[in-house]
């Protein structure tokens, strides 16, 4: 974790005047997955307990995976954590926009108890029924943000994992889903499969949807 340390990190600022103004539960709300190629958008939503703060804490784009996974186990013993996922179906049918939101609405729901505040990354406010405050690059600035950033992360990586024995040749344990050119050439070479996302020029090619240029 050295590396870490000398990264710029979020803080807790943000929760703790909002706790100065009114007591109440406040929860961080992320998602990963908004721009791959195939597979899910994973949604995540955290409230961290301020006895309890896990260690490690880092908006998930400046971790190392091994650093991401444990963060996620320290998240997972020391805070309440919701997870939202919506499947391809969902994004081909509502567009990405329209499931992630569904997702951070979902995650927030799997909380149990509805928290006073959510802190949302980006400038899009999901459909919960509490107040929400949207924060443009939240993951680097709040740490309740940057929790749930690593969980939906982590939660997300491991489904493409998993994915990737359904679906072998793809990559998807390597690139996630994500537009890279081996995921290029085995789109070509296999076709796509049912987890890839209609929506995309390189999928719709490979189901004869659009002629090439």
């Amino acid at each position: 974790m050295k590396g870490l340390q000398k990264r710029n990190r979020p803080t807790l600022e943000l929760e703790q005047a909002e706790l100065a103004l009114s007591p109440g539960a406040i929860a961080g709300v992320d998602e990963a997955g908004r721009g791959p190629w195939a597979g899910p958008v994973v949604a995540a939503a955290v409230v961290l307990d301020l006895d309890c703060l896990p260690v490690g804490i880092a908006d998930s784009k400046v971790l190392q995976a091994q650093e991401r996974d444990a963060a996620f186990a320290s998240i997972q013993k020391c805070a309440r954590v919701g997870v939202g996922v919506a499947d391809v179906g969902q994004i081909d049918r509502d567009n990405i926009l329209n499931a992630t939101m569904w997702a951070m609405a979902k995650a927030v729901a799997q909380l149990g108890e509805m928290p006073r505040l959510v802190l949302v990354d980006g400038n899009r406010r999901p459909p919960v029924s509490c107040e929400a405050r949207t924060i443009v690059k939240g993951d680097a600035k709040c740490l309740s943000i940057a929790a749930a950033s690593i969980v939906a992360k982590v939660t997300r990586d491991r489904l493409m994992t998993e994915l990737a024995e359904v679906y072998p040749g793809y990559g998807f344990e390597r690139h996630k889903g994500y537009g890279t050119p081996q995921h290029r050439e085995a789109l070509q070479r296999l076709g796509a499969t049912a987890i890839h996302r209609r929506s995309f020029r390189p999928v719709q090619l490979a189901l004869g949807l659009v002629d090439p240029d």
